[in-house]
C-alpha cells in the first residue's frame, strides 16, 4: 500500500530585503495511514514552515516553494489549483494551530465557526451542521456543549479554546491531522490532557497525525516515530524508543540531555546546547550544526552529511556517528512515559 503522505526534496525560501532565508532545505519523508509522526527541533528549524508549505499556507511572496513534491494519496499538493486545495485543507487535512486566539474569529460564536467548516467542506445544511458541532464539542470534552456553542472564544479558557480548535480540525473527519505546537502556551497539566485527547481521537478515528513541537518530552507518550530537524533539514529519524535509547546525532543528544529527568538531583543544572541557532540567510558550509558540535572535525565544516541508515528504521546525518558511543542513553523525562 502506498504511503498516505510522501514528501520529496521539499525546499522553501523566503526572499527578504536582508537576503534569502533558506527555511527548508530538501527534506524527504513518508508516513502511512494512521501513523503518528513527530517533527522536533528548536525555533527556526523549519518544522512549521515545512508543514505550512505542504498546505500552501505560506505567503507568496516573500515565501517561495523552490522545489519538491508533496504527494497526498498520490496527488501532488504543490500543483493542485488553489480552489481545490482549499477543500483538501478543510476536508482531508485538519490543522491545529499554536495559538487558538489568533485562529478563532472573536466575533463569531464557537458553534457557528465549527458548523461553517462542515457546511463548506461537507455540504451540510445549517441545522445539521450545528447539531454535529454540539456532538464534536462534546467529543473533545467541552462540558455543556449544547449551551456553549453560543459562546464566543474569549469566554473559554486557554485549554478549552485549544479543545475547540481540535473540534474544528476533526469536524470533517480528516485523514491527516497536523498539530503545530498546540500545547506551547499551556501549563503542564493541560498539555498532558491535550496530548491524551489527541491520542484518544486518533485511536477512535484512525487518522494520521503530524505533531510539531520543540519538546521531545511532550510527544514521548504520543508518537511512534520522530523526525528531528535542524537548520531546515532532517538530521535524524527513528522510532521514539530508539531515539531515547540510542540517539545517533549530536543535536538529538543535546535535546534529550536538556530534558529534566527523574535521575537529576535538586541542585543539578540542566544541560544545554552551546551556541546559537544558525543564521538561515548565511548557513555555514558543511554540516549546519558543526559550530555548536563537540564532535566536529574538518570534514564537518566542508561536507554536508546525508541521512544514512544506522539501524532498523533509524537514519542519521552525521559524519561521526561511531564517536557518539553505543548506546548514548538519554534520561527518561520526569513527566512522561515513552510510547511503545
Amino acid at each position: 500500500m502506498p504511503p498516505l503522505l510522501q514528501v520529496e526534496n521539499l525546499t522553501v525560501s523566503f526572499h527578504t530585503k536582508d537576503g534569502v532565508v533558506r527555511a527548508v532545505n530538501g527534506i524527504s519523508y513518508a508516513m502511512d495511514e494512521g501513523e503518528i509522526l513527530g517533527l522536533v527541533g528548536e525555533s527556526g528549524s523549519g518544522k512549521s514552515v515545512s508543514s505550512m508549505s505542504m498546505l500552501r499556507l505560506i505567503p507568496e511572496p516573500p515565501g517561495k516553494i523552490e522545489a519538491g513534491r508533496v504527494l497526498f494519496e498520490g496527488r501532488d499538493l504543490l500543483t493542485i489549483k488553489p480552489g481545490k486545495m482549499h477543500s483538501v485543507r478543510g476536508r482531508d487535512i485538519g490543522v491545529i494551530f499554536q495559538d487558538p486566539m489568533t485562529s478563532l474569529n472573536p466575533v463569531m460564536t464557537i458553534g457557528r465557526q465549527i458548523a461553517e467548516a462542515m457546511q463548506v467542506n461537507l455540504g451540510m445544511d445549517a441545522g445539521a451542521a450545528m447539531r454535529e458541532a454540539v456532538q464534536v464539542l462534546d467529543r473533545v470534552g467541552i462540558p455543556q456543549a449544547r449551551q456553549r456553542i453560543k459562546d464566543y472564544p474569549h469566554q473559554f479558557s486557554g485549554g478549552m479554546r485549544q479543545r475547540v480548535m481540535i473540534a474544528m480540525a476533526i469536524s470533517c473527519k480528516p485523514k491527516l491531522l497536523i498539530a503545530d505546537e498546540p500545547t506551547t502556551a499551556l501549563d503542564v497539566t493541560i498539555q498532558a490532557q491535550i496530548v491524551d485527547l489527541v491520542r484518544q481521537l486518533q485511536g477512535e478515528m484512525g487518522m494520521a497525525v503530524i505533531w510539531i513541537t520543540h519538546d521531545l518530552g511532550v510527544i514521548a507518550r504520543l508518537v511512534k516515530r520522530v523526525n528531528v530537524m535542524y537548520a531546515g533539514t532532517v538530521v535524524e529519524t527513528a522510532r521514539i524508543k530508539t531515539l531515547f535509547k540510542s540517539p545517533a546525532h549530536p543535536y538529538t543528544l543535546g535535546l534529550l540531555r536538556s530534558l529534566p529527568s527523574l535521575e537529576m538531583s535538586t541542585d543539578q543544572d540542566l544541560a544545554y546546547i552551546e551556541g546559537a541557532p544558525p543564521d538561515m540567510i548565511n548557513l555555514p558550509p558543511g554540516c549546519a550544526f558543526w559550530p555548536r558540535c563537540g564532535f566536529r572535525t574538518r570534514q564537518c565544516t566542508e561536507e554536508r552529511p546525508e541521512l544514512i541508515a544506522v539501524g532498523e528504521s533509524h537514519l542519521s546525518a552525521c559524519w561521526h556517528i561511531d564517536r557518539l558511543g553505543a548506546p548514548q542513553r538519554a534520561p527518561t523525562p520526569s513527566h512522561t512515559e515513552v510510547a511503545a
